[in-house]
């Protein structure tokens, strides 16, 4: 097992630098949740994945405490564009540059982001009620 560990002010730089990414452009930012394999990283194009709905970040994002990052309110999705397995999220700016890759899992499975469910119905909701990014702890 391979192990990496930061002081706390380069973490904390490092989780602003993404609160600075996914706020760049007019307006905020977005996390598409997405089925099938996730791309090598975010500056790999989809190829074959299919939107299952876009959640909005709050304007800023989130806050930083101690290498922590903390999101914001996420507004929800109230009408999921298609019926799928969430598999993956992309963080984007407002302009829809990606920014991270994130995996999806259902509570427990160990996934950056866990969802009490995964399975999504195409005009039903997706909502997340928190996230937060430990950087390099």
């Amino acid at each position: 097992m391979a192990i990496a560990k930061f002081k706390t002010t380069l973490r904390s730089t490092l989780a602003n630098d993404i609160v600075t990414a996914v706020d760049a452009g007019v307006g905020a930012g977005t996390l598409k949740v997405y089925t099938a394999s996730m791309p090598a990283s975010p500056d790999v194009a989809l190829s074959g994945q299919t939107l299952l709905g876009t959640l909005t970040f709050s304007d800023p994002c989130g806050t930083v405490t101690n290498g922590v990052l903390t999101f914001s309110t996420i507004t929800q999705d109230d009408s999921a564009d298609a019926t799928g397995t969430a598999a993956w999220a992309r963080a984007a700016d407002s302009t829809g540059a990606a920014v991270a890759d994130f995996d999806i899992t259902a509570t427990g499975g160990g996934g950056v982001i866990t969802m009490n469910t995964v399975s999504i119905v195409e005009l039903g909701p997706i909502a997340m009620t928190s996230f937060s990014i430990t950087v390099g702890a």
